[in-house]
């Protein structure tokens, strides 16, 4: 619940503060404008992280690897075909921020899965 709140509050943020006061470069456009996308895909994926990180399932990877996977491709989905309406028009930078979203969600996985396994080994040696 914790990362929907955090998900609301910085597409929010980015609507209601980033995008006006960051009109005169084209670049600021293009991130401001695909923000909502990349954090969407990366905080959504999230979700799948939390609890194989806790629980340790058998194929926990390839839950994380899946679920992201999925996210990324309804995210592009629905850019393409505008399905739920929430996008007026298509845009490659979307597609692109829901992408990297969903590769930084796996990354973010990878890293703390790894930083676990560590602390877990020095544990073991003490």
């Amino acid at each position: 619940m914790l990362l929907f709140a955090l998900l609301f509050g910085l597409v929010t943020l980015n609507k209601d503060y980033f995008r006006p006061n960051f009109t005169n470069s084209t670049l600021a456009k293009i991130i401001t404008g695909s923000f909502p996308n990349f954090i969407a895909a990366f905080i959504v994926s999230l979700c799948a992280v939390n609890p194989v990180l806790t629980i340790k399932p058998r194929f926990g990877r390839m839950i994380v690897y899946i679920s992201t996977f999925m996210i990324a491709t309804i995210l592009t989905i629905e850019e393409l075909t505008s399905m739920v309406g929430a996008s007026k028009q298509y845009d490659i930078y979307d597609v692109i921020a829901s992408v990297l979203g969903s590769i930084l969600a796996i990354l973010t996985y990878e890293y703390i899965n790894y930083r676990l396994k560590n602390k877990l080994k020095r544990i073991e040696l003490k």
